[in-house]
């Protein structure tokens, strides 16, 4: 009888526990953060993306994976500790630039979950593979840059190469993640003294820069001012050509006029241009017109017949005179 008793005991127990599995196992919840997969016997169905209660077949028929929706951020040589601290990892980013220089570089990888099945089942470790795929890429665009681009203007480069570079890495290895953005944190030379002598060239380099940019701006400016007094001497040269030619053409109209009063009379022409002449070349002298004819008056003072003043004329008595 205690026997019986004892099976039905345990027959109650088994079918209160199977009733408590099939209570509690036939349905879930997705948050609206997630994304879940329900697998059949070890068989992966459709993702369920819809957020609110869902149901299902009770454990061990189906069970439920849930997955995040949202972007991860992968931190490539450094991480955060629970202080808040960085803690840097320099192997992990200590690389060689194309110019064989060492630099470290770090970086974040932004990447999110885009197919739960090929996440789950397509590889052990995802995250790792994805953490390998990232240090292959970094370490190859890397390697094929300079130091110069690498620490100065080149960054933007370097991440969209990388991002590149990555995704067709993440696409090639099909584990369900997708790459959103690749954001470089730090790049560095390894120690003070390297930093200290690239900084030196740096700047030799960028006076360098100023100097030769002062001196096309002054090349530029003498330029400019060679240029306007070549335009100021051609001017004053156009000006001078015209002149000379108006002049020329005026000494040729008054030639013209002299010689046809001169074709009219030549004898009163050519003592007036000896005359004009002689006032031009001897403007102070005194000039006379001699007469030497056998007369008495040899010469005619005429400047000082000119200076003379005519004498006042007799003024008339009243009631008239002899």
């Amino acid at each position: 009888m205690s026997t019986r008793r004892a099976s039905v005991a345990a027959g109650l127990v088994i079918t209160g526990v199977l009733l408590l599995i099939i209570a509690f196992t036939t349905w879930y919840t997705v948050d609206e953060s997630e994304q879940a997969i329900v697998i059949t016997f070890g068989q992966a169905g459709t993702p369920v993306t819809e957020s609110g209660l869902h149901f299902k077949m009770p454990w061990p028929v189906q069970h439920v994976e849930k997955l995040s929706k949202e972007t991860f951020s992968l931190q490539f040589g450094y991480k955060q500790d629970p202080n808040g601290e960085l803690v840097s990892f320099d192997k992990e980013t200590k690389m060689i630039t194309g110019d064989e220089y060492i630099v470290l570089a770090d970086l974040v990888v932004q990447w999110k979950i885009t197919d739960p099945e090929k996440y789950l089942f397509n590889s052990q470790n995802p995250q790792e593979i994805l953490h390998d795929a990232t240090s292959a890429s970094i370490r190859s665009v890397i390697g094929s840059s300079t130091i110069d681009s690498a620490l100065t203007d080149g960054k933007a480069e370097i991440e969209a190469k990388t991002r590149e570079l990555l995704t067709t890495l993440m696409t090639n290895y099909d584990i369900g993640i997708s790459i959103q953005g690749v954001k470089l944190q730090d790049v560095e030379l390894p120690n003070a003294e390297v930093r200290a002598a690239f900084t030196a060239v740096t700047d030799a380099r960028e006076t360098k820069s100023t100097k030769i940019n002062e001196a096309e701006k002054y090349k530029n400016q003498r330029e400019s001012e060679a240029i306007g007094e070549r335009d100021a001497i051609k001017s004053r040269a156009l000006g001078q050509k015209k002149a000379r030619i108006e002049q020329a053409h005026g000494d040729v109209a008054l030639f013209n006029d002299l010689h046809a009063e001169y074709a009219k009379s030549k004898a009163i022409t050519r003592q007036r241009l000896i005359i004009e002449t002689l006032e031009q070349v001897l403007p102070k002298a005194k000039i006379y017109i001699m007469n030497d004819d056998g007369e008495t008056l040899k010469y005619l003072p005429l400047q000082q017949l000119e200076n003379q003043t005519p004498p006042p004329a007799e003024q008339k008595t009243e009631g008239g005179g002899n």
